[in-house]
């Protein structure tokens, strides 16, 4: 019996999308691969359907890419009402406590916020994708099961506060990956000697890309308008995904060897660890690991139709 041939074109490439509010990331992901009709898609990272922003979408082979951007640095930009906790942390949620708000002043403020610069660990809220035992969080949460969540490491490079009134903070966060700022707003709130919930959250920066690279759905609608060769060419190649990876340009040999699988000898290279796979006409070919005996093993390799 024949392999099932996938529905869709076997476009590759990343588009980076200006995720509108009250929309799921996959929903949006979804649309986008409808769009361009393609075969393949994933996303770089969830964002909240409270949140917007910047939210890479990668199509066809550049999905093989999608864990690396996955784990690349974000930034958000944060507003968070003083006083209010909610059960989601944010305004989608339930009202669940109320608190008096301390009179505060960018200082007070600034010093509380210096406080969370760095490394340190964080839980992970109810209301959030990761599973438990195959289960989403958020599912359990709206059943009013509460489990226990390990920590997670994260690091918070850069933490500024934009904007202070008597009811609100607006917060300027650069973090790594797996960073929940709802927790983070919350943590602060707690060390101001109040609660808080965010109301609005919009990432401006994830893996190397910013908002002035987003496309609206509308933009991207009214370029399919116009036919699949428009909407290609509003793609960023697949070699564009990790500029700041060091490459390394094999021989026809060593590139055959590659694409069979086997690891290659390659002293051109004193590089140790990942980087990003080229044949001599300027192709990717994927990506591989280099050992401190310049041996590189493939790890992802991409299939481009002929």
């Amino acid at each position: 019996m024949g392999q099932r041939r996938r529905k869709g074109r076997p476009i590759s490439g990343l588009i980076v999308i200006d995720k509108p509010t009250g929309r799921s990331s996959n929903h949006v992901l979804q649309q986008i691969k409808r769009l361009f009709n393609a075969q393949k898609a994933g996303h770089t990272g969830n964002l909240d359907p409270l949140a917007t922003g910047v939210l890479p979408i990668c199509l066809g082979e550049a999905t093989k890419l999608s864990s690396y951007l996955l784990a690349g640095d974000k930034r958000y930009q944060v507003t968070a009402q003083l006083g209010v906790a909610t059960d989601s942390a944010d305004a989608d949620g339930n009202i669940i406590a109320t608190s008096r708000v301390p009179t505060l002043d960018e200082e007070k403020v600034s010093a509380v916020l210096q406080q969370y610069l760095g490394q340190q660990t964080q839980i992970p809220p109810m209301y959030s994708a990761l599973k438990v035992n195959g289960q989403p969080l958020y599912k359990l949460a709206r059943q009013g099961i509460d489990v226990k969540r390990k920590e997670r490491a994260i690091t918070i490079d850069a933490i500024n506060l934009i904007k202070l009134t008597d009811r609100s903070l607006t917060l300027d966060v650069a973090c790594s990956k797996g960073t929940y700022i709802r927790t983070l707003i919350e943590d602060i709130a707690q060390s101001l000697d109040t609660l808080a919930h965010v109301t609005m959250l919009r990432r401006t920066y994830a893996a190397g890309y910013t908002l002035h690279q987003a496309h609206t759905i509308a933009e991207i609608t009214a370029i399919a308008e116009q036919g699949e060769s428009a909407l290609d060419q509003s793609l960023q190649a697949v070699e564009t995904i990790l500029p700041n990876w060091h490459k390394l340009v094999l021989s026809a040999e060593q590139s055959q060897q590659i694409q069979y699988g086997q690891t290659i000898q390659y002293q051109e290279t004193q590089q140790v660890g990942m980087v990003s796979l080229y044949n001599e006409q300027g192709k990717m070919l994927g990506i591989g690991d280099v050992s401190e005996l310049s041996v590189v093993s493939p790890k992802r390799l991409f299939v481009f139709p002929n």
